[in-house]
């Protein structure tokens, strides 16, 4: 069954021998499934420890973990029918790599046993089995979606699309990418973004001058849109409220060409220090990062009405990012998407106080979940009638975003509030919703 399980091809991988890699593979699954750190955290720090892998090796190693996460239910299925410890069996079922390179290092009974799981049409699994996400997570993308569920649960499958930004500050789209063709890197103009580049494959950008010298940055599209949808202006007061890395703030800080104030703002000075580097390479004057402790601090009080934009990407369940973050579907629960709500909803509150008269304040999540997402937004319109709501269709259009139409949802015809899904959009699941303080 190749369309379930990876695809085969000729070539080998790195200088190890494929028992050896298939058991670094079968130690690594172990490790991710036990759900202790997040996956990226697990991998990142498995290869620190085994700084003698070589890069093929490393993407052979991280892609096998994370098709295993998400084919998760699937492979559980598959599992008891073969032989050995499971983290072995969950290895090789989502070994990414050639399966004449996997085959060389299994015995007898398990190429018998591989071939009986490639032999299984789609078609006879359950749905469950197919989709590959906990049943809690099922129901509202259904209500949400009808028929299109399935064109997300398999989206979900696939991995992401590499994004990049162009610095609008230092460089021009198109010049962007005729650098990346000569240095043999195949780009397009992603389809909304007027900033955004697609990547084909995954080549190592950090070795690129366009990289080093800060003429672009890794950013999903989605990601990019919401940064567009604040439209900063030349001169203003900014704010991004939670900076994180500072992915957004980089991209606001280009559209103010490096002019007025643009706080960068989170309760994680951790995060904030990896925003540093990136910083230095962005040419950019005008960020200004600092912790806070919470949306109540003494720095949100002094500035309370005078910033003219607010960008609350808010801490979310993150599961519009499945296909990068597989483990979350099965790390997040119900009770703590309601401890998010309730944590939404203050941070969204106290952000809005910066917001000075005729300013605007944009609320975000990269969740697909309406209770995080257009819930939040209705109750806070509700709550503070001095905030207008403003349909972002026409907002986006007025910013040139092709076909932007296609990125709404709610309100008239669907224009109310930005709405971004993997399987419509190839772009991460995001939510937007902007005001206007009367």
């Amino acid at each position: 069954m190749a369309p379930i399980l990876s695809a085969s091809c000729a070539e080998t991988i790195g200088d190890m021998h494929p028992r050896a890699l298939l058991d670094a593979c079968a130690e690594l699954v172990g490790l991710a499934l036990k759900f202790d750190h997040p996956a990226d955290q697990v991998v990142s720090r498995y290869f620190r420890e085994h700084r003698a892998l070589g890069p093929r090796e490393r993407a052979t190693l991280a892609e096998t973990v994370y098709t295993v996460l998400r084919r998760k239910l699937l492979f559980d299925h598959f599992a008891p029918s073969g032989s050995g410890p499971k983290e072995r069996r969950m290895a090789i079922l989502g070994f990414h790599g050639p399966r004449d390179f996997l085959k060389s290092a299994l015995s007898d009974v398990e190429k018998r046993w591989l071939d009986q799981c490639d032999a299984v049409r789609p078609d006879d699994l359950l749905d469950r089995h197919r989709h590959n996400l906990p049943e809690w997570l099922v129901a509202p993308l259904k209500a949400q979606l009808g028929d299109e569920f399935p064109a997300l649960a398999e989206s979900l499958q696939q991995p992401a699309p590499l994004d990049l930004r162009v610095n609008a500050l230092t460089d021009k789209r198109a010049d962007v990418q005729k650098e990346l063709g000569l240095a043999g890197i195949r780009a397009e103009p992603a389809p909304f973004s007027p900033w955004g580049l697609r990547i084909d494959g995954k080549p190592a950008l950090a070795k690129l001058d366009a990289f080093a010298r800060g003429a672009v940055e890794v950013q999903d599209e989605g990601s990019q849109l919401l940064a567009l949808l604040l439209d900063a202006k030349r001169g203003e007061m900014v704010v991004d409220f939670c900076a994180g890395a500072g992915g957004k703030t980089l991209a606001i800080g280009a559209t103010m060409r490096s002019t007025g104030r643009l706080y960068a703002f989170d309760t994680s000075a951790h995060r904030l220090d990896a925003l540093k580097p990136r910083l230095a390479r962005s040419k950019l004057s005008n960020v200004h990062p600092a912790a806070i402790a919470h949306e109540r601090d003494e720095r949100i009080k002094r500035l309370a009405g005078k910033i003219d934009r607010v960008l609350v990407d808010a801490p979310c369940s993150g599961l519009g990012t499945l296909r990068r973050n597989p483990d979350l579907k099965w790390r997040q629960t119900p009770a703590a998407i309601e401890e998010l709500k309730a944590k939404q909803t203050a941070i969204l509150q106290g952000a809005a106080r910066l917001v000075k008269s005729g300013g605007r304040l944009v609320y975000a999540t990269c969740s697909v979940l309406p209770e995080e997402n257009e819930a939040i937004a209705e109750a806070f319109g509700a709550a503070h009638p001095d905030f207008e709501v403003r349909d972002v269709v026409p907002l986006l259009e007025g910013l040139k975003v092709a076909d932007a139409r296609r990125l709404g949802a709610g309100g008239g015809e669907g224009t109310r509030y930005l709405r971004l899904w993997p399987h419509r959009h190839a772009t991460d699941g995001f939510f937007a919703a902007v005001w206007q303080r009367k």
